[in-house]
């Protein structure tokens, strides 16, 4: 069953559709739900197992949990779109041919959070709220139904063209439902919340800072700090949380840096250094995950931040709000499990790195892998059981690391590993060139943008050398693109087979833990004391499996790591 529910001026429309996006022949009428009445109605329909088809998961699925109805399924048309606009799969389609385009050039990883606390959260109950008289939706049901229609069109030519490998379409099929998987996971995250325990939280702030400061006034060390400073600069009134007023008192004193960045104030040897560098410290716990940042996003116990599926070009999530993807190890000692409960923290080791290997099907990388510690495995192979110089090696091939030590040791990793050194050396050439590169299952790099096209137009010396180091620039983008991209597919699988597998738990009445922290290959579950064994092998499984999807039964091993803690903290 596929159900497409759109706002409308008096609630919600849902309409019953074929899986190819038509009206369904056996109920093609749209049916108009008030706002009081689709909380129930959706509950009834869930019965079915339909596939909840929609614009964005994040406009109806947090008032539905608020609510107390948690969905199986979806279709997220605005996170399938982006793909099937890009995606190498899809490119011959009037849909990705008509669609609009995002470019990207350069960084793969999502931009730094504020240090300061942004604003909380709103409510999250506006979905069920009375509508404005009147008031037209965005998105008419017709408008997403055609959208949907015109995806599945696409999705079904995928691997169409001659010469194409016959399974594009299902790849690309599973991009999409874990895709959409992860929109639901990402909401019912942050309706759960991550375990936070405010005076634990609290007790690290006084321990590092003194006691809470009245509003507007720094903390006890922190402002002992200030004076010391002040009196090492001789500048009585110095502001050191101005970068330019410290600029200026650190040049008047002869510290002649050109950033107050940690690696650089520690090349001088001037006694304000070490005052100053835990001042920095303590300034960002103070100004990221201080007071304010708890007064502002911690209730109940719970920390719930809202995260972006897909909200870095490779797939890798986001956050909007609060920095949860950046817990400082500082706090992690405030993420506490209930009383009866555990957090479970699992990471995969190693994974870009193991997914080269599975990408380029390197099967003596393969062999190397096939110990836990992958590094290890390659240093005894190929770098006389050096494993740091394996390590420095291997991350250089993936993020294109070419001048000091990495690429001083690139040759000798080229000549052991030939073909894992050679994918991402044809990825970066692709990105030279301007093309695009594809993750395993289908998510394509974003065209260059029109100036970076318009720099290889170039006609002198000077502007040829600007043109070949953004080439350069593209290179790395696209050689590291393929690996990070298809670890985001690889985690996007994880995520929602061990959501499956939780589910299935509570289901037949075992207890079952619940996802409440996601980071990149590192998920964080919180359950009952007896359900700890369950869930671990939920996860080990879970991650098995997600190897499967994307590469079949290959002799490498996603191994995760598991952590039974009480506290965050504890993990690592």
């Amino acid at each position: 069953m596929y159900l497409l529910l759109a706002a409308h001026p008096d609630g919600a429309a849902l309409q019953h559709l074929t899986p190819d996006g038509s009206p369904d022949p056996a109920d093609p009428e749209p049916r108009v739900i008030s706002a009081g009445e689709l909380a129930g109605v959706v509950r009834g329909l869930e019965k079915h197992r339909p596939r909840w088809i929609w614009h964005r998961t994040q406009d109806w699925y947090p008032a539905l949990l608020a609510a107390g109805v948690e969905l199986e399924r979806c279709y997220d048309l605005t996170l399938c779109g982006a793909i099937l606009a890009h995606s190498e799969f899809t490119a011959h389609t009037a849909y990705a041919q008509t669609a609009e385009k995002r470019t990207q050039d350069d960084e793969l990883q999502p931009p730094p959070r504020s240090l300061q606390p942004p604003s909380p959260p709103a409510e999250q109950g506006a979905l069920f709220d009375a509508p404005r008289p009147g008031r037209a939706p965005r998105h008419t049901l017709e408008d997403l139904r055609a959208d949907y229609a015109a995806q599945h069109e696409a999705l079904s030519r995928a691997g169409t063209e001659a010469g194409t490998e016959p399974n594009r379409r299902q790849r690309l099929q599973l991009l999409l439902a874990a895709e959409s998987a992860g929109a639901m996971i990402a909401a019912e995250m942050q309706h759960t919340g991550v375990p936070w325990r405010e005076e634990l939280h609290e007790q690290i702030l006084a321990d590092s800072l003194g006691p809470r400061p009245p509003f507007g006034h720094r903390p006890a060390k922190l402002e002992a700090l200030t004076a010391e400073l002040r009196q090492l600069l001789s500048s009585p009134s110095l502001n050191p949380d101005s970068p330019q007023e410290l600029m200026r008192a650190l040049h008047r004193n002869g510290i002649e840096v050109q950033s107050t960045r940690q690696w650089e104030l520690k090349e001088s040897s001037h006694p304000v250094i070490e005052p100053l560098l835990a001042f920095k410290k303590l300034s960002r716990l103070h100004t990221a995950n201080g007071w304010a940042w708890l007064d502002a996003w911690v209730k109940d116990g719970r920390f719930q931040p809202e995260y972006v599926v897909g909200g870095v070009v490779s797939g890798r999530w986001a956050s909007r709000g609060g920095g949860a993807l950046q817990i400082p190890r500082q706090i992690r000692g405030a993420v506490h499990a209930d009383p009866g409960h555990k957090l479970i923290v699992a990471d995969a080791s190693q994974l870009e790195p193991r997914v080269l290997v599975a990408l380029a099907q390197d099967s003596r990388m393969a062999e190397a892998a096939r110990d836990k510690d992958l590094y290890a495995g390659i240093a005894a192979q190929g770098f006389g059981g050096d494993r740091a110089k394996a390590k420095v090696a291997l991350l250089g091939a993936i993020y294109g690391a070419t001048t000091g030590e990495s690429g001083r040791l690139m040759p000798q990793l080229a000549r052991t590993y030939p073909r894992a050194v050679g994918y991402v050396e044809q990825a970066a050439r692709e990105g030279e060139a301007g093309k695009t590169v594809t993750s395993r299952l289908g998510r394509s790099s974003p065209p260059p943008s029109g100036r970076w096209l318009q720099s290889q137009q170039s006609t002198t010396a000077e502007e040829q050398r600007r043109a070949d180091s953004l080439a350069r620039s593209r290179g790395r983008f696209t050689r590291n693109f393929v690996v990070q991209g298809s670890a985001a597919d690889w985690a996007a699988c994880w995520l929602a087979e061990l959501r499956r597998r939780l589910r299935a738990m509570r289901a037949d009445g075992t207890p079952a833990g619940e996802l409440v922290f996601f980071l990149h290959d590192e998920v964080m579950v919180h359950c009952p004391d007896a359900a700890v064994a369950d869930c671990v092998r939920a996860i080990e499984a879970a991650a098995n499996a997600a190897k499967e999807l994307l590469f079949g039964r290959i002799p490498v091993e996603f191994p995760v790591s598991v952590a039974v803690v009480d506290s965050y903290d504890q993990a690592k």
